[in-house]
């Protein structure tokens, strides 16, 4: 047990000096390009160093695999630079016996990164987003309630809001759909209520259609009027309706199945956020798969030789399973392959391919 500690904390040590060199690394670079990116702006040095700190965290969660299959390999050269895994060895611990310390603490590690720095990476990068889109003048049209969906355009007589209670795939579609218009001085222009709005070449094509005027000019109800059809300007688009939505990564994964279902009610599709919630479900498993892999390749003594090239193989083979789960994640994301496939078959192939590594090399 006293071993299983000394390791654990071995591991834990190296892996906060990995983090903490590739967070500077992530802030100075992130400065840089927000430097180029914003070059034009009137940002400010202290703009620059809070973008690029808002920023920071996802960054560094997007990389987390890395930091791990780092810190595995520093972990396991070290003890074998110093002796420590023959001395272990000799006291009767096995190889797969010396992993389970440095396992638990990798799952521990993603397990804390679910729990505590997913919502700070997804508190962050909402500002950070936000903030850009101050900077550059864009943002976000869309928002999602339990009422239904709302959206945001701009006109020639001021911004109109739309609420509607379902939606295609698309979002081009609404249902049970009301406009409220309002002036340049944000008073109401007038309110319009249609069964279904439909958006193609720049005009919202409504059905079955009440017009309320609100300009205070006499009693709304009495000068209302009703229509089959009619047309309503828009400057939205149904690229912009689609990436209103934002990345499922600013959203806390606390919040994710409600917002899921949100979704499916109002009529889109969630494949992509299912997706990227098992992806966040199944990270415990795929830090210790790099702890594995590293352990494969670097957990043998140095005599044995060719260490610089089993770090090689380990970098690669952590680079390749990292490619595969991303292209899982892309099939995920198109709906040919199952959500929970796509984010656990990886880990799980990756963990057999180094416990059979491990397994072949361990001399009992």
């Amino acid at each position: 047990m006293i071993l299983d500690r000394y390791f654990a904390w071995r591991f834990v040590k190296v892996f906060l000096a990995v983090l903490g060199i590739f967070a500077l690394l992530v802030v100075f670079i992130g400065m840089a390009d927000t430097l180029r990116r914003f070059a034009d702006d009137a940002v400010g040095f202290g703009g620059i160093v809070r973008l690029s700190l808002l920023n920071a965290p996802a960054s560094l969660y997007q990389i987390m695999p890395l930091i791990v299959i780092i810190a595995a390999i520093s972990l396991f050269l070290g003890l074998a630079r110093t002796s420590e895994l023959v001395v272990a060895r000799a006291a009767g611990r096995s190889g797969m016996r010396i992993l389970v310390a440095p396992l638990i603490v990798a799952v521990m590690i993603g397990g804390v990164g679910i729990t505590v720095l997913n919502p700070i990476v997804a508190a962050t990068a909402r500002q950070y987003e936000a903030q850009v889109a101050n900077i550059e003048g864009t943002g976000s049209v869309l928002a999602l309630s339990d009422t239904g969906l709302w959206l945001r355009q701009g006109g020639d007589p001021g911004q109109t809001v739309i609420h509607a209670a379902r939606a295609d795939l698309s979002g081009t579609s609404l249902s049970q759909v009301t406009f409220l218009t309002f002036g340049v001085d944000g008073l109401p222009l007038a309110r319009v209520v249609a069964d279904t709005a439909n958006l193609s070449d720049g005009l919202w094509q409504l059905r079955s259609v009440k017009t309320w005027p609100l300009d205070g000019n006499g009693n709304p109800e009495a000068l209302a009027t009703t229509a089959d059809t009619a047309a309503i300007p828009s400057t939205l688009t149904a690229d912009e309706i689609r990436n209103s939505f934002g990345t499922p990564s600013s959203i806390p994964i606390w919040d994710l199945p409600a917002f899921i279902d949100r979704l499916q009610e109002a009529g889109f599709t969630a494949q992509r956020h299912k997706v990227w919630f098992q992806m966040e479900l199944s990270q415990p498993a795929f830090l210790a798969a790099m702890v594995l892999i590293g352990a494969a390749f670097t957990m043998r003594p140095q005599r044995a030789g060719k260490t610089g090239l089993n770090i090689m193989f380990a970098v690669l083979v952590a680079f390749g399973i990292y490619f595969i789960r991303n292209f899982a994640q892309i099939l995920g994301d198109n709906g040919d392959i199952p959500a929970a496939l796509a984010a656990w078959v990886p880990p799980i192939a990756a963990s057999g391919l180094a416990l059979g590594l491990l397994l072949q090399r361990e001399d009992g």
